[in-house]
């Protein structure tokens, strides 16, 4: 009875769908010569059917009219997606040609044959390179030296043909240099199959190991590897031995993750000789080891998992590594024997600091280098065995640093990367012994850019509890502070994860029409350290919004940004942000992209069917717990829509999307649509081939962010800007 009840309501709906349609077509003549969407909105739009559906817990009954989305399989779930695509194009088809100019903007500054930096592994230098016009790249490597003839172990762009989408992820080569395994996705789900290849005849092996992470690890043998599974939910749940040449039906599970709040992988110490298993979860993990030698072998546990305890490990010498943040909450650095490894036989070699983050170590044979958060700002710390120490001096306050690329055990010269939000990235070899830098490559932006055109700076506004959060700011000199500038404002404040001021060459088609553009350093990353992480999540998640609001107000009261030119961007739990802060402050914003956004946060965290739920209850909280589901719910941005005034906003997804699945956005937009009072732009863009990462190619993607850009400098009234020179 319901479903014919449905496809009534849907039928209708259908009809006024059409009727849309019809009304786009008649209405353009009026409007094609116009460069606001905004005079496009007396459009009538798509409706989605209303089907309640009651959702009860705790007593409380929330009231879903548009759960029926939730199915991908549905034709009429596909119709409704067809339609809102279809009405995306006729509110921009006026920016079509603007589009289309930002796309050959952006692409012109992309040097179509290039390479990245050369590395070596185990006597070949990896060469990853891209053909002129080609949208994917080729895998390649040279024997002993540069000077030799190029092998190519991937084509990716002959891969990919007659695909929508293709990626490959997670290349392997054998120890004794062989033999080449890799993961193959089709669909943008992140489930691969990974295949093998013979790279001294070209042949590919008869193996194949479906519903992978994509990553292969070898035993020093040269054939058997270890491989991580998905279940049904996508989780990363089991760990399985394969043997070349036999059926993976066959292949021993070694590793099961039972536990669904954590998720499991594996992987080779630098030292290459222990296997590693890792599980772990938000607030605990686990390691299991074998010598790789021995690959049929017994694992041993270096450390039993513990609540709230955090550890990760390498290898070096007759000892393992230890991060950890035990009784230490920024983390230090511990040892421990090899044959000795739970936590009572840890020893401190770097101690917990209340201004440092510790985030990572890379060894070496000589040298031990630590890269350490301090004010918002990565360092980078050398440490020789010997003693003595430095840190690395880049001779900028504000920059994004990090290790490279360094397989090479024994050797003075460190890999790094920088770059800065006027600097493109940049790839050095530093002598960790002379101090030296040789510079190896630096990303080359064509079309004339000069990065002294350009101009950074680092800012902090005060929260309304009085903690400083840090912006980083770019725009092109010339910029007057005076309040009549457009701003884009960016923002993610999720899982510790820090939005350093990186270089954007597509960014720079916002800045030369005028636009400034700042990344809030709010709470729930981890940019000024661990407390910062902590006091954005779980019942503290509002700090995340209410900051990201603070940076705006100051940018407005600083003039920073023309208050009717005040714009906001984010995606994923960037999008969360998005949805919190127009449900917050809907007049603070001229408009708004929302990616990929996660915004129906109750349902989501109740569905432990769903990727990423069960993993992620310490980083939002479990609502089968009241005070959470209270908490949760008073900021989800779909069971916060109102009837009131919105801004103009887009909003995007893709209908393969594994980690933010598409109906999270489906069904906001269609509430929105139902509660909203303005007639400001509202429009959704569903890549109906794609997931997570958006189009898979190098070219593609562009499409995308020309497709945003133009969104948002139409609103600001920049469409038709001349580029400055």
């Amino acid at each position: 009875m319901r479903k014919n009840n449905f496809s009534l309501i849907l039928g209708l709906n259908l009809l006024v769908l059409a009727f849309v349609l019809n009304a786009c077509n008649q209405q353009t003549e009026s409007t094609e010569n116009s460069s606001l969407m905004y005079q496009k909105t007396d459009l009538p739009t798509p409706v989605a059917a209303k089907i309640p559906k009651t959702l009860s817990i705790h007593g409380d009954d929330r009231i879903d009219n548009y759960y029926w989305l939730n199915d991908r399989e549905n034709p009429d779930v596909i119709a409704y997606l067809t339609a809102e695509n279809a009405y995306k194009d006729k509110m921009m088809e006026h920016l079509a040609d603007f589009q289309e100019k930002l796309y050959q903007e952006m692409r012109g500054r992309i040097k179509e044959d290039d390479q990245s930096v050369p590395y070596k592994d185990n006597g070949y230098f990896y060469i990853t390179r891209y053909e002129q016009g080609q949208e994917y790249p080729i895998y390649a490597r040279k024997k002993d030296n540069l000077e030799a003839p190029e092998s190519i172990m991937l084509n990716v762009n002959e891969l990919a043909k007659g695909y929508s989408f293709y990626n490959v992820s997670g290349l392997s080569v054998s120890p004794d240099n062989k033999i080449l395994a890799y993961g193959e996705d089709t669909l943008s789900r992140r489930i691969y199959t990974i295949k093998f290849k013979n790279l001294e005849t070209g042949e590919l092996l008869e193996d194949q190991i479906p519903g992978t992470t994509g990553g292969a690890v070898w035993a020093n043998d040269n054939k058997t590897i270890f491989y991580t599974t998905k279940d049904e939910s996508l989780r990363p749940f089991k760990v399985f031995r394969h043997k070349l040449g036999t059926s993976a039906s066959d292949d021993v599970e070694i590793w099961h993750e039972s536990d669904a709040t954590f998720a499991t992988y594996a992987y080779k110490t630098k030292s290459k000789k222990y296997l590693v298993i890792a599980s772990f979860q938000t607030l605990s993990s686990e390691y299991r080891v074998l010598e790789a030698d021995n690959p049929t072998g017994q694992w041993r546990i270096i450390q039993p998992r513990e609540r709230k305890l955090e550890y990760d490990i390498d290898h070096y010498g007759d000892k393992f590594y230890i991060r950890t943040n035990l009784d230490a909450k920024n983390f230090r650095l511990m040892t421990t024997p090899e044959n000795a490894t739970t936590k009572d036989h840890w020893t401190e070699m770097i101690p917990n600091r209340a201004d440092v983050l510790l985030e990572g170590m890379d060894l070496f044979k000589d040298y031990l280098v630590l890269s350490e958060r301090k004010n918002g700002i990565t360092q980078l710390r050398i440490m020789p065995w010997a003693g003595g120490e430095h840190y690395i001096d880049f001779g900028e306050d504000a920059y994004m640093a990090y290790t490279s690329v360094n397989m090479e055990f024994d050797s003075e010269e460190l890999r790094i990367g920088y770059q800065s939000m006027t600097t493109p990235a940049t790839t050095y070899d530093y002598n960790m012994k002379t101090r030296a830098f040789t510079k190896l490559k630096q990303q080359e932006v064509l079309g004339g850019f000069d990065p002294a055109n350009y101009k950074s700076e680092r800012l902090y506004a005060t929260a309304a509890d009085g903690v400083k959060v840090p912006i980083s700011l770019v725009y092109r000199k010339g910029f007057t502070k005076d309040g009549s500038h457009p701003l884009l404002l960016y923002g993610y404040g999720s899982y510790g994860n820090s939005m350093d001021p990186y270089f954007s060459a597509t960014r720079l088609s916002l800045l030369d029409r005028g636009f400034a553009f700042a990344i809030a350093h709010i709470r729930g990353g981890e940019e000024m350290g661990r407390y910062w992480y902590e006091d954005g999540k779980l019942l503290k998640k509002k700090n995340t919004f209410t900051d990201f609001i603070d940076c705006a107000d100051y940018l407005v009261k600083e003039q920073y940004a023309d208050k009717e030119k005040l714009f906001a961007m984010g995606g994923s739990a960037g999008g969360l942000l998005m949805g919190a802060v127009v449900n917050m402050r809907p007049e603070l914003w001229k408009g708004v992209v929302a990616a990929v956004p996660f915004v129906d946060v109750v349902t989501t965290m109740l569905d432990e069917s769903i990727p990423l739920t069960t993993g992620e209850f310490d980083e939002w909280g479990n609502p089968k717990d009241k005070e959470y589901y209270d908490y949760m719910k008073s900021y989800s941005p779909y069971d916060n829509v109102e009837a009131k005034d919105y801004p103009p906003m887009m909003v995007t997804t893709g209908l393969h999307d594994s980690q933010v699945q598409y109906w999270e956005p489906a069904k906001w937009v269609a509430k929105l649509r139902e509660m909203k009072t303005d007639k400001n732009p509202l429009i959704m863009h569903t890549n109906m081939d794609a997931g997570h990462g958006g189009a898979s190619g190098r070219f593609r993607a562009l499409k995308e962010t020309a497709m945003e850009y133009a969104f948002l400098l139409d609103l600001a009234g920049k469409a038709e800007v001349k580029v400055m020179d």
